[in-house]
This record gives structure tokens, C-alpha cells and sequence, in this order.
């Protein structure tokens, strides 16, 4: 398959790799392991990318027979890794919109930390709002911002890490990361709002692990998870993480 003026798509939207990542199927939706370093769709900040490319170019290899490819249910960051959901028609895109709209749908994330929180739960309540029209979607706190509300927990610790496990309540544009960063332990990887460089960094440690979804009623919700991807399993490891044959999205190791 070639994109466009016949260029023949990146290795990580190829149709083989989408294929390797589809992680759930059914009549109404698809779930994909999104790679990190992908945006999903293209928009003013990666319009000038110099590949041109982003992960909707990869959707004519999921079309399983029907005539249109799926379509993005919602979005995750280009540096976010994991379970990301697609609609495979009109009326189920719809229907998921609204599922995402008025928070149906639970999300866990996993995130290593640097330094990480005395205590092993809690929540974060704190309004955001946009940091300058000049930084586009960047977020900063803000008490006359939108409200934003984080459930975290401790799924483990290393030396001067932490692996959390975080469920946004509400959805805002960066939520997790700012909120993250403003508790004073920020993502690792994060150049936005932590301390990794711009150029060289490790990786944003931040993956959606698992989505539940009411996609039918009188059906029980699908459970979908993503494994750990590889950018994040050294620094998982050193928090406790068992590997992904051991492991299960909130489970507490050991």
C-alpha cells in the first residue's frame, strides 16, 4: 500500500504493522496499540512534519471489508503510547462520541514518574487552562480554567521512580501530564512539562494500558489492554513490573 504521490508508508503505519496492532474487533469498533512518536491525525503542528505522515494514514489496512476505513473515536498525544479506539461506521463513531462525551468510557494510563508520591492513592483536582494562544493546546493550572480530575494510585517503586497508575475523570487536553507535573513529580520523558531535553530524551513514559467500553447494551463492556511498550519496560522493571505475561492493567505487583 502507498500513501500519498506514492510513497510508500513508514514501517510503523504500514499494513502489516497496523494489522500487528489491532488489539480488538468487532462490528462496531476496533481497538489499535497506537506507537509512541505517531500523531494521529494531521493538524497545524504536524502539518510541516518533513514525512508528511500520521497514524489515519494507516487505516485503509483495517477496513476488514467494509467500504469506508474506521475513523478516530478520540485522540491520544503523539508521544502517547496505547489502547486508542476507532468506530468502523458512521452511527458507531457517533455513539462512541457520545460514550467519551459524558464519560462512559474508563481509561487507566500508565506512567512512570520521577520521585513520585508519598502516599500510594489519591486524586488531583485541579482546573486547567490554556498556557498562551502562542503554545497552542500546551496547559498550565489555572483556577479560572476548566475543571480536571485525576485518580492515581502507586502500582510500584524504584530508585527515585515511580510507576502510577492514573484514570482521568474528566478529559482535558494534557491532563495527566500537567497534573503530574504540578504534584511535583513530573513524567519522565516529558520535555513539555518535566525535565527531559527537547532532542535526545528518553521517551514520554505515559501509555493508555486499558479502555473499557459499553459498547452494546445488555452486553457486558469491552476490556481492552495494550502492552507496555519498549521505550518504558527498563524504568517499569526497576519499579517492579513483572513483564506483561504477569502483569494486569491496575494490578498491584508481587
Amino acid at each position: 500500500m502507498t500513501a500519498k504521490a506514492g510513497r510508500p508508508l513508514p514501517d510503523l503505519i504500514a499494513p502489516d504493522a497496523m494489522l500487528a496492532r489491532l488489539l480488538h474487533r468487532d462490528g462496531l469498533m476496533l481497538v489499535i496499540d497506537k506507537p509512541a512518536g505517531v500523531p494521529v491525525h494531521r493538524g497545524p503542528r504536524n502539518a510541516a512534519d518533513k514525512s508528511g505522515f500520521c497514524l489515519e494514514d494507516g487505516f485503509d489496512a483495517l477496513k476488514f471489508g467494509l467500504p469506508q476505513r474506521p475513523v478516530l473515536a478520540h485522540r491520544l498525544d503523539r508521544e502517547t503510547s496505547g489502547c486508542l479506539v476507532l468506530g468502523r461506521h458512521r452511527k458507531a463513531t457517533a455513539h462512541l462520541g457520545l460514550l467519551f462525551k459524558h464519560g462512559r468510557i474508563a481509561k487507566t494510563y500508565w506512567a512512570v514518574v520521577e520521585g513520585g508520591p508519598e502516599a500510594d492513592s489519591g486524586r488531583i483536582d485541579l482546573a486547567l487552562g490554556r498556557l498562551n494562544p502562542e503554545r497552542g493546546w500546551w496547559q498550565k493550572p489555572d483556577p479560572e480554567g476548566q475543571p480536571a480530575v485525576t485518580d492515581w494510585r502507586v502500582l510500584g517503586r524504584g530508585d527515585d521512580l515511580a510507576w502510577l497508575a492514573l484514570e482521568p475523570v474528566t478529559g482535558r487536553t494534557h491532563q495527566l501530564r500537567v497534573h503530574c507535573a504540578a504534584m511535583g513529580w513530573p513524567i519522565v520523558g516529558d520535555a513539555i512539562y518535566g525535565r527531559a531535553p527537547r532532542v535526545g530524551g528518553p521517551g514520554l513514559h505515559l501509555h493508555a494500558r486499558e479502555i473499557v467500553v459499553p459498547i452494546q447494551k445488555n452486553k457486558p463492556p469491552v476490556s481492552v489492554t495494550a502492552p507496555a511498550p519498549e521505550h518504558m519496560r527498563a524504568r517499569l522493571a526497576a519499579c517492579g513490573w513483572p513483564g506483561d505475561a504477569q502483569s494486569r492493567s491496575g494490578d498491584q505487583p508481587g
